[in-house]
């Protein structure tokens, strides 16, 4: 039986985690390992939603460890939930938050203090990083090769997520490679320090910053920074050489202000096509190399490429592609094999093979979108659209956009058309949320009599366009009709003022509404650890989506005119959202939970839209 150490590292000095900004050692990391391993309740499946990248990485290893299996779906919907408990009927929720709303036996993680060192020890620990000379020997667990450590999920087109098989072995053998192709294997490779922004429970996340760590020998940050000044400061509180593994979305925005940056001496980018003229900004502004890694949840990690010199990517040792042709006319899949991976994976991506090693990639194909490093299909999107009693039809459609041919990470809208003659957008809008990631929420919604399917019960792609086309522009068509029944009504109620009467104020029809933000939301990591609370943007930007989802009109040429925060907002609690719409133009609304008010504030036409009204 063939087996591998649970860690790869030299020396249970060695500093294998940075929790909170005080480094952790092997020693200590083993000793949680063992300690969250006996703490495990019953149940053979671990659904692992730790947002913390150490509590994490000790759950994942104690799973391990203890014979369990993690689970690692790409979303925390409730009908992902209960998909997952159809799927492993023995899964448990292991959690780090305060409170937890999943629907499952739910486990919080044992918090008790880490055998660390203290900051005063960093310098030793570090000295002592590749010289176990002095060290006693030390038992790291060996873990059979062929046990399975996790299922990563992806969306199949009946709705179910579709769970992909991941050893212990092919693991390690997949981020040996990856390591060795990023520079990150043999002498000094030990001293690095993975800090990320992106999750550990996404493929990449958890090839790239956790993964790494354990098998590559390398230490890893404990924070998940989200803002630029997270960023800047996590690189700050860890020593170098240091890795920031990231996303172009994180790497645009770090970027686009003027403060300095810490240098890195590596910067690892996944989840979307980067732009050659960012990664060049990016090398320059960090001091380090950027490699952009391409993959899937299938395949995990299997080519890289140096995108500041170049579009030609390089596949890992012993990967290969294979071109088979489909059933369709001139069409033709790309299949990778050998390496890691136990059997041949068919690519959803258009490729241009160079030669054995090397390809050009074209995009995706027309079924797939990744949309802020969140992939999932249209299939699988419309399965869950079309399955919402009331639905009758329905199709989500990826309109072209300008910016996706500059190969940068540009975030596309999906459309949804959709017919359901019973619902409103509200009720089509809170299906969705129960059933989608948010990422993949569409906008806008498109109520129409009937799809224009073909005699195959097809939807052609340039028929779906014309369509999403015609709503935009009738949209804006009614954007300047209210505009400009705002601007009469609001001449007549002048007219009127001179006049007692009672009226109710401005003449305004009420409207009330629920939702809440989601504990795995991408913008609460950071804000704030141990008390997370939504902020005050991500607030009224589902506040003004949902509003505008209600009125059936966009919203993005309007402005805050005034916006009050009077109470803070705990992820999943459940937020009612009342709004009226005056005849002057102005939209009031009101955020409360229960019976207290958490925000309130007023959208105003803008002028230079009321002013085209006229």
């Amino acid at each position: 039986m063939q087996t591998h150490p649970l860690l790869f590292h030299a020396s249970p000095r060695q500093v294998i985690a940075w929790l909170d900004g005080a480094p952790v050692t092997v020693q200590g990391f083993l000793a949680d390992v063992a300690r969250v391993a006996d703490a495990l309740p019953p149940g053979g499946h671990v659904f692992n939603v730790c947002r913390d990248r150490y509590r994490f990485a000790v759950s994942l290893c104690a799973a391990l460890v203890a014979g369990r299996i993690s689970l690692l779906p790409s979303t925390h919907a409730p009908e992902t939930v209960r998909q997952l408990k159809a799927f492993a009927p023995d899964t448990f929720c292991l959690h780090d938050a305060p409170e937890c709303a999943i629907d499952l036996p739910r486990f919080r993680y044992p918090d008790t203090p880490a055998a660390n060192l203290t900051k005063d020890d960093c310098a030793d620990a570090q000295n002592n990083a590749n010289d176990n000379a002095d060290d006693a020997p030390f038992a790291v667990p060996q873990i059979d090769a062929a046990r399975v450590m996790a299922y990563v999920f992806t969306s199949g087109s009946t709705g179910a997520p579709v769970p992909h098989r991941k050893t212990w072995g092919c693991l390690v053998e997949g981020v040996r490679a990856s390591a060795q192709s990023l520079g990150l294997s043999g002498d000094g490779a030990a001293a690095h320090t993975l800090v990320g922004t992106v999750p550990a429970q996404h493929m990449y996340g958890f090839e790239s910053t956790v993964l790494l760590a354990l098998i590559g020998g390398l230490a890893f940050s404990s924070r998940q920074p989200f803002y630029p000044a997270d960023i800047r400061a996590e690189l700050d509180a860890v020593p170098q050489p240091r890795v920031l593994v990231t996303s172009p979305i994180h790497l645009r925005t770090l970027l686009a202000s003027d403060a300095p940056l810490p240098r890195a001496a590596l910067v690892l980018s996944a989840t979307a096509p980067l732009a050659e003229k960012l990664a060049s900004e990016a090398e320059a502004r960090l001091g380090a190399p950027l490699i952009e890694i391409y993959g899937s949840t299938e395949t995990g990690q299997i080519a890289t490429r140096r995108t500041a010199q170049g579009a030609t990517w390089r596949l890992l040792p012993r990967i290969r592609f294979e071109a088979r042709a489909t059933g369709d006319e001139d069409s033709t899949t790309f299949w990778a094999s050998g390496g890691h991976l136990d059997e041949p994976v068919p690519m959803g991506d258009a490729l241009e093979l160079l030669d054995a090693q090397r390809f050009l990639l074209h995009g995706r194909k027309q079924d797939l979108v990744n949309i802020a490093g969140k992939r999932t299909s249209i299939a699988y999107l419309n399965h869950q659209l079309n399955a919402i009693p009331g639905v009758t039809d329905g199709v989500f459609f990826m309109p072209d956009d300008d910016d996706s041919t500059r190969g940068d990470a540009a975030i596309t809208r999906l459309v949804a058309l959709v017919v359901a003659p019973s619902l409103s957008a509200a009720d089509v809008q809170r299906a969705l949320r129960e059933r989608i990631d948010g990422a993949f929420m569409p906008r806008p919604l498109v109520f129409v009599d009937a799809l224009p399917r073909n005699e195959t019960g097809k939807l052609p792609r340039d028929v779906l366009a014309a369509l999403a086309a015609r709503h935009a522009r009738a949209t804006a068509s009614e954007s300047a009709r209210v505009a400009q029944t705002a601007r009469v009504a609001q001449t007549a109620q002048a007219a009127q003022a001179a006049k007692p009467a009672q009226r109710s104020a401005d003449n305004a029809t009420a409207h009330a509404l629920r939702f809440t933000i989601g504990a795995d939301h991408p913008a609460l990591p950071g804000h704030f650890p141990g008390l997370p609370i939504v902020p005050g943007v991500v607030l009224l930007d589902r506040a003004i989506d949902a509003i505008g989802t209600a009125l059936d009109q966009p919203l993005d040429s309007w402005r805050l005119s005034a916006a009050k925060f009077l109470s803070p907002a705990a992820p999943g609690e459940a937020l009612d959202l009342a709004f009226d719409a005056a005849a002057s133009g102005a939209i009031r609304f009101t955020v409360r939970a229960g019976e207290r008010d958490v925000a309130s504030g007023t959208l105003a036409v803008q002028p230079a839209q009321a002013e085209a009204a006229r």
